[in-house]
């Protein structure tokens, strides 16, 4: 499709405008940014050549939610097009094409951003949607089919993704996010915050509705919210196979006390909102799994393990006076007697830390102290937990690492009793 036969309706356009000058749409693709003019205009051509080649007789609509981005991220999105389609065997696309580039409004983050985009899909009446990161590498115009064609033809409302990365990246994922939603709701969705989600347009009328757009929610909370409203209020659910995530890999142990605070803040917050529907839950299932599942090239993670354990046994030296106040005392005597541990010998068993997460969630609901300096306490015992994790499974394949990972969540389900049993107390 040649530049000047797509609707590219630009900023330039107050965003009623844009959108009753669309009028309705089928499909609706939002991309999130912030100064991100090295990535973006790979993703806009990808989303563009997905929706050409996988749903040509469909009225779809791109909307860039932009947070106030200086580095011409906008101009790139309004300006990139596929050009020649049939250099990727795609042929023309019959139905229309537009394009809304738009700043949005509220909170700076991207749970504002998406809010932006749920009201132009509301406004246009959208069937589905599907939203992805900005500074994706790795994204294809499959991508776009595998989050969207669940939604048209599968009778879902909400898609997560599901990657496949190494074996020591999304740590905070693997150890806490995902055994702990899962345990909580009793649906094993692999990747709760992984950024790349298909939903419905119901849905995002569902989420739209909310009242969370002066929370944490708009700020950093919204990977996780999307994921856990879709579960807990009912709605179908599936994951689709994506491939890998290309993107910048970061070290473990490195200091990720704020986006740990964040994400186990975000989790305890949707505990307290749905406490009445996660209590009675006991076991958890599969959610349905959808697309080729294939082994991919994946960057690698570099783990410094002498640093993590130093950075424990810090944590332990500096900040146990605090952690006694809520732990039990052999949960913290262990702690203590593990820091006197050789590199060889150092391990977090899953029972010890499953009982540390659960400890720290029942000081945050009772508010035994300050929420924020509670919860980034717990960095010091993640890395800990990690560089365990990672000296189990120095040998070991993919296969063995998904096995370990599996194991850790049957231990959140089988020790939720504990949870349950001080929630209320």
């Amino acid at each position: 499709m040649a530049k000047d036969e797509m609707d590219n309706i630009t900023e330039n356009n107050p965003l009623d405008e844009q959108a009753k000058g669309i009028g309705e749409a089928d499909i609706l693709v939002g991309i999130p940014s912030y100064n991100n003019a090295h990535t973006i205009g790979h993703v806009v051509r990808a989303v563009q050549a997905g929706l050409a080649k996988y749903f040509p007789e469909q009225k779809t609509l791109l909307v860039n939610s932009d947070g106030g981005s200086t580095d011409g991220t906008k101009e790139i999105v309004r300006d990139t097009t596929v050009d020649d389609f049939q250099t990727i065997l795609i042929t023309r696309k019959a139905a229309p094409f537009f394009k809304i580039v738009t700043p949005y409004q509220g909170i700076p983050g991207k749970g504002s951003a998406f809010r932006a985009i749920f009201e132009i899909a509301n406004t246009l009446k959208v069937k589905a949607c599907a939203v992805v990161d900005s500074d994706l590498r790795s994204i294809t115009p499959e991508w776009i089919e595998l989050l969207v064609k669940p939604v048209l033809e599968g009778g879902f409302d909400y898609v997560a993704p599901l990657y496949q990365r190494h074996k020591y990246d999304g740590t905070i994922t693997n150890s806490i996010v995902y055994p702990l939603t899962s345990a909580l709701y009793g649906e094993r969705v692999r990747q709760p915050i992984g950024g790349d989600f298909g939903f419905s347009g119901k849905l995002a009328g569902f989420y739209l509705a909310k009242e969370v757009w002066e929370t944490d929610v708009a700020r950093y909370g919204i990977d996780i919210w999307m994921t856990t409203t879709a579960i807990a209020n009912n709605f179908p659910i599936c994951q689709s196979y994506l491939g890998a995530k290309i993107h910048d890999a970061k070290d473990p142990g490195a200091d990720l006390s704020a986006m740990l605070y964040q994400v186990v803040s975000a989790a305890l917050d949707l505990m307290e909102t749905y406490s009445a529907v996660w209590k009675p839950v006991r076991s958890s299932k599969p959610v349905p799994t959808l697309g080729f599942q294939y082994d991919v090239g994946l960057e690698p993670v570099n783990v410094n393990l002498e640093r993590m354990i130093d950075r424990f046994s810090l944590g332990i030296k500096e900040l146990g006076v605090f952690w006694k106040e809520f732990m039990s005392k052999e949960l913290y005597n262990f702690f203590t007697k593990l820091t006197g541990s050789r590199k060889k010998t150092f391990r977090i068993p899953d029972e010890i830390w499953v009982e540390t997460i659960y400890s720290f969630i029942l000081a945050a609901h009772r508010r035994v102290m300050n929420r924020e300096h509670l919860l980034k306490s717990l960095t010091p015992l993640y890395i800990g937990r990690t560089a365990s994790f990672v000296m189990e499974t120095l040998d070991s394949g993919a296969r063995e690492v998904e096995e370990k990972i599996e194991n850790l969540r049957s231990t959140f389900e089988a020790k939720k009793d504990f949870l349950i049993r001080n929630w209320d107390e």
